[in-house]
């Protein structure tokens, strides 16, 4: 076994039960992994110098491959379902053991660093990978351990991921050839038969989404981002619900684009780097992501690209709508380093509405921010789940049931608790459909909703007067600065006001027949938080 090394921990692969290797690649930097992606043809250089990499037959995360093995130190606690499959211990054995012989003989790649940026909660994780662009992958979406670091770097988390390495059902208790199986006990993570990378992220989230509850802390599906007095905005939202999009804008300092954690002392970083959904974006309406299209070590997933002329084209959707940009948090220039923030002045919860009768934006009690933050309304997009081809409505608990270890109850219980604690605003935002459904109606323009954001934070919502939706119970301003006033109010934008109304009693009943099953987790104020329509 040879080691190609910039600093090689003295906590060896033998200590995952790795052995007889070809060669390990330990911390190698961004350049170095460039040349391992080259040498090994795993992607292409693109015109300024990203890569461009494409996944194959998985071009989004399989949910229904995801595995909670079922042993005695996290069973009791596990929110066990759809998101959260289980897997026996002995097909677990299995699994592991097949998977280290297949890596026998074989190379690897080893990036040691950590998740969470606030030094009172970082956790040293441990990512191995079987191609490079993965590890560079990782070394982008995690923070990155200093150089004195690495020597004695422990994982508390290790990851081992082998795409070309695909589970049999019959023998190792999977639904298919693919699987994302962790192990709370021994903090290991397998995952394999995939090459979307989107899938080593969303585990070690799903890992820290177990642990800091645990410690009172509460792990949030959210983008975060600081004007320059300090002033903390959060951003709940599911994938193209316009979290990273929002948060990411050149008047504010972005903390992170998805995942963070809110502590006693304030909002911090689960990550170091982004993982931005990119299809069809520009640079006249995302400036700053779009430039990251165009920089060295960002990693384009499943992007157009001309093999002639080695130019993009993220316009393209012939793969995916899912188009994905791996890029470290440096690569935009308000981000700040530190990954931290003061607890949030305003809690924002984005919501994609496929039946396009919501309001784009309403003020909300912290009895409705519980309540919707347990509902998780959206539209799932196309593309980011394997078998969604077109938009379609669903409810994702705390937005991100799919990441979630514990009981939602126990996630809403802290949020309801920092809120009133910390006496944040709180607003629900809709950056889906107006004037009809998805197919019939358009999408609000990101300028408005920009516009409404902005006037939220400011404070230039605060004195302006409220009306009450009549079918959904929030409070919707019915004025804002730079937006009509039509746009405020969804009813005027629809050709038919019959049609609005059907539609607005359907989504209302939606909603509330969801809730039912948290009706005996909350209070009863929670629960006359919401729709008000009769069943």
């Amino acid at each position: 076994m040879s080691s190609q090394s910039t600093i090689e921990s003295t906590y060896g692969l033998d200590k995952h039960g790795i052995h007889n290797l070809n060669a390990i690649y330990w911390n190698l930097p961004t350049p170095r992994l460039y040349e391992e992606v080259i040498r090994r043809r795993e992607g292409r250089v693109a015109h300024i110098g990203p890569l461009v990499i494409r996944t194959g037959h998985h071009t989004g995360r399989s949910p229904q491959d995801k595995f909670i093995v079922q042993e005695p130190t996290s069973v009791d606690k596990i929110w066990w379902g759809e998101a959260n499959r289980s897997m026996s211990p002995e097909h677990f054995e299995t699994l592991r053991l097949r998977l280290l012989a297949y890596l026998q003989g074989k190379d690897v790649y080893v990036q040691d660093c950590f998740a969470g940026a606030a030094p009172g909660y970082r956790i040293p994780i441990r990512v191995i990978t079987e191609t490079a662009w993965h590890n560079l992958f990782a070394r982008n979406l995690f923070i990155e351990a200093q150089q004195e670091e690495l020597a004695d770097h422990i994982p508390d988390f290790t990851l081992l991921h082998v795409p070309n390495f695909h589970a049999i059902p019959q023998v190792d208790g999977t639904r298919s050839e693919v699987f994302i199986v962790i192990n709370f006990a021994e903090k290991l993570i397998l995952i394999g038969g995939t090459h979307y990378a989107g899938e080593i992220k969303k585990s070690i989230f799903t890992a820290l989404n177990y642990v800091l509850p645990q410690q009172k802390v509460l792990s949030m599906h959210c983008s975060a981002s600081m004007n320059k007095p300090g002033d903390v905005a959060i951003f709940f939202g599911l994938s193209g619900t316009g979290k990273t999009t929002l948060s990411t804008d050149e008047s504010r300092i972005l903390i992170g684009d998805d995942e963070h954690g809110w502590s006693d002392e304030g909002i911090f970083n689960l990550e170091g780097g982004c993982y931005a959904k990119i299809i069809r974006i520009s640079a006249e309406a995302e400036p700053e992501i779009y430039e990251t299209t165009r920089k060295f070590a960002t990693i384009l997933e499943n992007v157009g690209f001309d093999s002639q002329t080695c130019r993009i084209d993220l316009n393209d959707d012939s793969l995916t709508e899912n188009t994905r940009a791996g890029y470290p948090m440096s690569h935009i220039p308000t981000a700040t380093r530190k990954g931290v923030g003061g607890h949030p002045k305003d809690v924002i919860m984005l919501t994609a509405d496929a039946f396009g009768v919501l309001p784009p934006i309403a003020r909300l009690t912290p009895e409705q921010a519980v309540y919707h933050f347990l509902s998780g309304y959206t539209a799932r997009v196309a593309g980011t789940e394997k078998g969604v081809t077109e938009p379609e409505a669903t409810f994702s608990s705390c937005f991100g049931a799919p990441f979630l270890a514990l009981s939602p109850l126990v996630y809403a219980d802290l949020l309801q608790e920092k809120i009133r604690r910390h006496h944040a605003r709180l607003w629900l935002i809709n950056t889906g459909w107006t004037g009809g459904p998805a197919g019939v109606g358009h999408r609000f323009r990101i300028q408005d909703t920009r516009a409404m954001v902005h006037a939220a934070l400011n404070g230039e919502l605060d004195a302006i007067p409220l009306r009450k939706d009549p079918y959904f119970n929030l409070d919707v301003p019915t004025s804002c600065p730079g937006v009509s006033d039509s746009v405020l109010n969804p009813q005027m934008n629809w050709p038919d006001r019959a049609a609005y109304d059907a539609q607005a009693k359907k989504v209302a009943q939606l909603f509330k027949d969801n809730f039912k099953k948290y009706e005996e987790g909350v209070s009863p104020e929670v629960i006359a938080s919401g729709p008000t329509v009769s069943e």
